[in-house]
């Protein structure tokens, strides 16, 4: 990036479930003061590390939770702004379909078209 650190990027097949990929990123979570992720990322030894991290877990309960633990609304609501980012770039074909095979050529398609999308 800008300031000289490498790049992190991690891929996983489409059928691997978020916080599995989450787990292997953990350590490369910068400080934050709280972390937004839908009811696929809810998970006991998630919701640990972030809290260990001191970052602050907003992840709805999944439905099977016999209690569920609560998580703040008005934050989780911000999300939305996140999947608006996902729905522009899926606009783009190329990464709809991932037709680029190597995560690098990815990464560079991805940052290409957010460029377009947000400089246009």
């Amino acid at each position: 990036d800008a300031k000289g650190r490498p790049i992190r990027m991690f891929l996983s097949a489409g059928q691997t479930s978020d916080y599995i990929g989450a787990g292997a990123l953990l350590s490369s979570i910068p400080p934050a003061g709280a972390l937004l992720a839908d009811r696929g990322d809810d998970a006991d030894w998630f919701r640990n590390a972030l809290i260990d991290m001191g970052i602050s877990p907003c992840i709805p309960s999944r439905k099977a939770r016999k209690v569920p633990i609560p998580h703040d609304a008005d934050l989780y609501r911000q999300r939305h702004r996140i999947e608006n980012m996902f729905a522009r770039l899926k606009d783009w074909r190329r990464i709809a379909t991932r037709y680029d095979r190597c995560p690098i050529l990815f990464l560079s398609a991805c940052a290409l078209a957010a460029t377009v999308i947000y400089w246009l």
